[in-house]
């Protein structure tokens, strides 16, 4: 597929930056209504607090003070990312592909990649601004389970056999070591995958049946047959019963003599450390007591089974030096497990010199009073932000509504908790059960010329607004795919699997028929763009987000991101409507709370296609000179823009339109005797600001009114088009599709850097 031209729908993302006096001066803003909620409240609301109504200064301050650096993670299944050594692609294993489970043209099998293949790969990780990668489970695994259409390969990593060692599949303990050495060499994290719900599927029920059985129709028995309630003792303060094979709904047995000591640690070939209630539904009782799709679920309200899985995890963090954990099917485990675990982590992270170690729960649900119970009672830091991908793919791939992303994030004070906040919330737009944001994309019945520039937005809007990022391995170079698990697992290697070679990717004409590492690509290229601003900016990172506009329907979404610390704000917009929006926003800044952004239809005018070049989109706002002993107050400032055209029009009141010289009433102000004031070191201070001209008398300076910025260049006073001028410039540049520009420099208003996205 060639690549995406530039599309008719107006997708926006935009970045302005602005300096806030957040301190020692006044704030022209009203008093927050609610404040958000914490169940501690000796402890600092991080940076993504979230309010119904303005914050106040001091709230601001004070949800800034968690110094925690969100990550740009990058989520790797090992043996669809590369093949760095062919010889292991067997898993040392002899025999056909049903013991061996290799079988690069069946997309359940595996394929052959590994560890060795992700070292390799570490300059193109790192290339995207990745912090931290994401491994799937690398523990030895059940090679082939099944029968029948319902076999295949452990390739994902989720049937555990072995905790304790790497499967032979991707590698070897050591490769895993020198894998995280590596990472760490480069400033780069790793994270494991782990799981506690369950191991493979050993146990088999000598009745054989496997539906579900509730604990209302056969309790749980001790070992004398008295029944008894495995909760009452799943907080371990109190000494579990003992059970013997008999206290059980179902009689578990093995099918094979050897299947009864496969498991390591040894103490999970125990068959009593398992529920043996049947297969789970997800619904009711049985989503935390049923069998995972036939998988031998754990019986976690067991101490034993709690101190056993914190123990065996714990241990790869001394032993290797990972730095967090993702927690795989966090819902279907009791709730009294999860502070227990977290405890006993913390704990071996301590021992092992990781103060900062971190772990986030995948608890499937886009429901946050669901997600956020986790982090509030089960004493998890964080979950991921189904929340965000659900509101976050309706917005981007279709039309939806602006206001479900707004809702996502006004319910975030339900992750304050503790040290922790919905600013470590891992966001992603798709993943390797789901499906991907391409999938979603190119299914969403929109025009398929703008799925490259909606795939750009979904990660725009990712990157830009708070939590932390997850890019899924191919999202950067097109991936689609006509739905999830097998069919969103595609090979980043050149595939041999049919299924996969018939996907079409976004933004080349290139096939899976080929190794996919293109940092060329334009998906590529804008994450790598993405992640280089975030740096560059920590308060697009780390900052407190605040809502500023939404529609209700298509349209755009506004948000602030703000380092109290600082005194900065950024204000990123994003619009998926089909025409063109202009919104008003609320800004920090002293008599101005109003910026008026601006999206051109693409595809209009000369001028218009000039601005598409540049990928502009603006926003801007005058800022009056404040008396110190004034009080601030409320000032809109309207900016007219001239439609099908790559620059604003007229300035009302003796404005001008970039590219033209300033009229008379523009002077510089200069220091005592007419010459430019200089520092102590004899270095010349920025030039002072100029005077914007009176709206009511064209050609006079206003005397109450001062504009300006940070330093100028020599020969500099020129009024150029703003995408010249760094510092003076009142507008974003973040390139999207067509483009705006608002005129005249801003007082304490600064652009970003150019970024080329796409």
């Amino acid at each position: 597929m060639k690549p995406s031209p530039i599309p008719r729908t107006a997708l926006l993302a935009l970045v302005s930056l602005l300096t806030l006096p957040l301190v020692g001066a006044p704030v022209a803003v009203a008093p927050a209504a609610a404040a958000p909620r914490t169940d501690n409240a000796s402890h600092p609301i991080g940076g993504a607090a979230q309010w119904r109504a303005e914050p106040s200064a001091e709230a601001l301050l004070k949800a800034g003070g968690n110094a925690a650096r969100a990550e740009q993670f990058y989520f790797v299944l090992p043996d669809r990312f590369a093949n760095g050594d062919p010889r292991n692609d067997r898993g040392g294993l002899a025999g056909d592909r049903l013991r061996t489970g290799l079988d690069p043209t069946d997309k359940g099998f595996y394929h052959g990649g590994d560890l060795k293949g992700v070292i390799d790969k570490l300059d193109y990780i790192q290339g995207l601004g990745t912090t931290a990668i994401w491994l799937a489970p690398v523990f030895k695994n059940r090679p082939v389970q099944g029968a029948g259409d319902d076999i295949s390969a452990g390739y994902h990593g989720y049937w555990i056999t072995d905790f304790t060692q790497v499967d032979p599949h991707f590698g070897s303990n050591e490769e895993m070591k020198r894998l995280v050495q590596l990472a760490h060499r480069r400033g780069m994290k790793i994270y494991l995958d782990v799981i506690v719900n369950h191991t493979a599927d050993v146990i088999k029920y000598a009745e054989g049946r496997y539906g579900y059985v509730d604990k209302a129709t056969s309790p749980y028995t001790d070992a004398q047959g008295r029944a008894f309630e495995d909760r009452n003792y799943a907080d371990g303060s109190r000494a579990f019963p003992p059970v013997d094979e008999e206290s059980f709904p179902y009689t578990p047995t093995f099918a094979e003599p050897a299947d009864a000591t496969v498991k390591v640690p040894a103490w999970l070939n125990d068959v009593t450390m398992y529920h043996n209630r049947g297969d789970s539904t997800f619904a009711g009782e049985n989503s935390e007591y049923g069998d995972f799709f036939g998988l031998d679920d754990l019986w976690t309200e067991r101490p034993e089974v709690v101190q056993g899985m914190t123990k065996a995890y714990g241990d790869w963090i001394g032993a290797l030096g990972v730095d967090g954990f993702r927690l795989d099917t966090v819902k279907h485990v009791n709730m009294d497990f999860w502070p227990q675990f977290s405890q006993g982590i913390e704990r071996a992270a301590e021992k092992a010199g990781k103060k900062d170690f971190f772990m986030f729960g995948e608890v499937y649900s886009a429901d946050p009073e669901i997600s956020s119970s986790y982090v509030r009672q089960g004493g998890l830091p964080a979950t991921l932000d189904f929340a965000f991908q659900e509101a976050a793919r309706g917005f981007t791939a279709g039309a939806g509504s602006a206001k479900a992303l707004a809702d996502v994030y006004a319910r975030d004070d339900l992750y304050a908790a503790r040290d922790t906040d919905a600013g470590r919330l891992p966001t992603f737009l798709g993943n390797h059960d789901m499906g991907r944001i391409g999938s979603f994309i190119a299914g969403g019945g929109s025009d398929p010329a703008s799925h490259l520039r909606r795939d750009q937005l979904a990660h725009q809007l990712m990157f830009l607004t708070r939590g932390q990022p997850v890019i899924y391995s191919g999202d950067e170079q097109g991936f689609t795919g006509p739905g999830g698990d097998k069919d969103a697992r595609q090979d980043m290697f050149a595939s041999k699997v049919p299924d996969y070679l018939d996907d079409d990717l976004l933004g080349t004409d290139r096939t899976h028929a080929s190794d996919q590492f293109d940092t060329t690509h334009p998906l590529y290229r804008t994450i790598a763009e993405l992640g280089r601003l975030r740096q560059a900016h920590p308060a697009l990172r780390d900052g407190v987000q605040v809502t500023r506009y939404a529609a209700d329907g298509p349209g755009v979404f506004a948000a602030a991101r703000i380092a109290p610390a600082d005194r900065i704000e950024y204000v990123v917009a994003a619009n998926n409507a089909a025409t063109t929006q202009t919104v008003s926003v609320d800004t920090w800044s002293p008599r101005h709370l109003h910026r008026h952004l601006r999206r051109r239809r693409p595809g209009h005018g000369d001028r218009g296609r000039q601005a598409d070049r540049h990928g502009a989109a603006a926003v801007g706002g005058r800022v009056p000179r404040r008396h110190p002993h004034r009080a601030p107050r409320r000032h809109t400032d309207d900016h007219h823009h001239r439609p099908g055209t790559g620059y604003a029009g007229r300035h009302p009141g003796g404005g001008h339109r970039p590219g033209h010289r300033r009229s008379a009433g523009h002077r510089h102000r200069r220091g005592p005797g007419g010459r430019r004031a200089v520092d102590a070191a004899g270095q010349r201070r920025p030039r002072p600001v100029h005077r914007p001209t009176r709206p009511d008398r064209p050609g006079r300076r206003h005397p109450d009114r001062v504009q300006g910025g940070g330093p100028r260049r020599a020969g500099a006073h020129r009024d150029r088009p703003v995408h010249r001028h760094r510092r003076h410039a009142t507008t974003g540049w973040i390139p999207g599709v067509g483009g705006g520009a608002l005129p005249a420099p801003r007082r304490r208003v600064r652009r970003l850097g150019a970024v080329r996205l796409g």
